[in-house]
């Protein structure tokens, strides 16, 4: 049993693809044949590169259009087979894909073309793994498939199963169960997000990394691997349309993906077991301890005077850096203007910003090694006299993930790093608890991959993806939580360049924290106190309150006190949602206050177009440097 990934999966020349794919941890590929014929170099050069990578050919692919001819073109079908045979030959590969023809075939014509098929394979010593598709002549789903493979009868010739074709219908694995599996040759994970009759149509956009979308694998490879199966396990991810990282992301993804997935299953059930390193479970994570901006003395004076406005109170440094505890309720934001170390360097590369953020978690060490099991790094610097090591991760795009646990020192990094700072009056506090949800925007093609990043290490379920419209174009954005929602992240992948998304990212290196949502219990009291200190709130269009009055139906008093404190409104199913946003900083970061009634869980999306369009005003004109 190993793991493979298919070389369609991953962009550039097949060097570069069998490079990134030998680096991610994979140790067999699925060669699909436009990519040998459109290397330079010959089968036996393309051996030798892969065996120098610790790789081996799992499997040719694909075969098509071999049965349902008739006279000439059934010969030149079977000479095809034959030529196919000879390369497998060189290449070392025992394993052909077909996929079943686009002729319409009656099953006389297709029993007899296929057991021919399977003669000669037998006389070469390979295998024909035959794949059902939706949209073939003939043979168009597994069940078709196998009732051909099992009449035939022939142990060279079996089933090849693609978890999209076999599940994107509304087919339960359960389903499965009666595949015998030996019968099965090698199996494809790919997901989706949803069920669409034009299944061709579907996998063209969203052939997504498996726990990308929403199909039951985890119940597709427990039913297989109980049957039997110990072929490869493949990723087969063929999405033609959205944008796509880099080869190297693209197959630490698929790695991470498969992994995960494997490890799902094995720890569902003890009794199948994988080729997959042994590693600890997702992580429970119980909330932010922290968040940690990284500033210069001029933009850290910025920061903390919209802190100040909202309440915050300075309340420790650091005993021997430049760094500021400011605190209110359980929200911790670390304010670090020192010119060494990590958080500098962020700053020299992505200006004021989120440098860093800890987690709760049960334990830190465990979480750390998961995540490297996963291809994701650990991250370390040098600790100074009296400071504690926290364990910690970068996450996918450089920044950096540290974690708390009470099984060490950990938790009491206040107390031991750092000591009170001498008050000169209290502060009365606004109201706010704790740290709502934290959104972090990225290219889009890099979204899949956070996604992926935080799902496959963490307790998290992922909402659908919302489409919001921005002035100048689209966001897209999902919403991943822990199962009790003490951690809410947004991940928002901004297409073209004039959205508000895309300018914070301008002059960034990779992704980043653009705005986070603090917690009230009255909305309307810490609405009063954050206009008594300052607060620089957005405004909205009074348009907005128009059309929320004609939307909910609210009273005239309610609708004028919302309007008259910018704050923002949605109900859901008898649940309310009230937020208040600053004005941005920094190019585009911002805080936004919220307040949950009766159990709301979304994230107000309905008022996103409301509040792009307030903030647009505040985005740097195209061409204007930044200063």
């Amino acid at each position: 049993m190993s793991l493979a990934i298919s070389t369609t999966s991953i962009p550039g020349d097949l060097g570069e693809k069998l490079n990134a794919i030998a680096e991610a941890g994979f140790s067999h590929i699925e060669l699909h044949e436009p990519d040998f014929t459109g290397f330079h170099g010959s089968a036996d050069e393309l051996v030798k590169l892969a065996k120098d990578l610790g790789l081996k050919i799992s499997l040719l692919k694909p075969f098509i259009d071999l049965e349902g001819w008739q006279g000439e073109e059934r010969n030149r079908a079977f000479d095809r087979l034959e030529r196919k045979f000879d390369l497998m030959e060189t290449l070392g590969t025992k394993t052909l894909l077909v996929g079943a023809s686009s002729v319409p075939t009656d099953r006389e014509t297709s029993l007899a073309d296929l057991s021919e098929a399977a003669e000669r394979a037998a006389k070469r010593e390979v295998r024909l793994a035959y794949l059902a598709l939706p949209w073939a002549g003939s043979t168009q789903t597994d069940k078709q498939a196998l009732s051909l493979v099992e009449e035939i009868n022939n142990p060279h010739l079996g089933l090849a199963l693609n978890s999209y074709f076999s599940l994107v219908d509304g087919t339960m694995p359960a389903q499965l169960r009666n595949i015998p599996g030996e019968m099965v040759f090698h199996v494809q994970l790919s997901d989706a997000p949803f069920v669409e009759r034009n299944i061709r149509g579907l996998k063209r956009h969203f052939g997504l990394l498996p726990g990308q979308g929403v199909l039951n694998l985890a119940g597709f490879v427990k039913v297989l691997a109980r049957s039997g199966y110990a072929g490869s396990w493949s990723v087969a991810r063929v999405n033609e349309q959205s944008p796509r990282p880099g080869g190297r992301t693209l197959a630490r993804d698929g790695y991470r993906a498969l992994v995960n997935l494997l490890d799902e299953v094995s720890k569902s059930d003890p009794d199948l077991s994988f080729d997959i390193p042994d590693m600890p479970p997702r992580v429970y994570t119980s909330g932010f301890e922290f968040i940690e901006f990284t500033a210069d003395e001029s933009s850290g004076k910025v920061l903390t005077g919209l802190l100040s406005s909202m309440c915050f109170r300075m309340e420790r440094r650091h005993v021997s850096k430049q760094v500021e505890l400011w605190r209110q309720g359980a929200i911790n934001i670390v304010v670090n203007t020192s010119k060494e170390g990590y958080a500098h360097t962020a700053f020299v590369g992505h200006g004021p910003s989120v440098c860093d953020m800890g987690l709760r978690v049960k334990d830190a060490e465990q979480t750390v090694a998961r995540a490297n099991i996963l291809g994701t790094p650990r991250f370390s610097q040098t600790v100074g006299s009296g400071e504690l090591d926290i364990p910690a991760i970068r996450g996918v795009g450089g920044n950096v993930v540290h974690f708390i646990d009470e099984k060490s020192d950990l938790h009491r990094v206040w107390d031991i790093e750092f000591q009170p700072a001498s008050r000169t009056e209290a502060t009365q506090p606004a109201g706010l608890r704790r740290i709502d949800h934290v959104a972090q925007t990225m290219r889009y093609e890099e979204m899949q991959s956070w996604l992926l990043y935080y799902a496959s290490t963490f307790e998290m379920a992922k909402s659908p993806i919302v489409d919001v419209a921005d002035p100048s174009g689209v966001v897209h954005s999902q919403a991943i939580e822990s199962p009790e929602g003490e951690v809410r992240l947004n991940l928002n992948g901004a297409e073209g360049r004039r959205t508000f998304a895309a300018s914070f990212l301008e002059d960034k290196f990779g992704a980043g924290v653009q705005h986070i949502a603090l917690l009230s219990d009255d909305i309307f009291e810490t609405s009063d106190l954050l206009e008594s200190h300052g607060f620089p709130r957005l405004a909205i269009s009074a348009n907005y309150y128009d059309d929320l009055q004609a939307q909910f139906g609210l009273e005239d008093e309610l609708i004028a006190r919302l309007q008259a404190e910018n704050i923002l409104y949605d109900r859901q199913n008898g649940t309310e949602y009230f937020q208040i946003y600053s004005q941005p900083i920094f190019n585009g970061f911002f805080f936004e206050i919220v307040e949950r009634r009766r159990g709301y869980s979304g994230y107000g999306a309905r008022n996103a177009s409301a509040r792009l369009a307030a903030q647009m005003k505040y985005q740097r004109p195209v061409g204007m440097p930044k200063i």
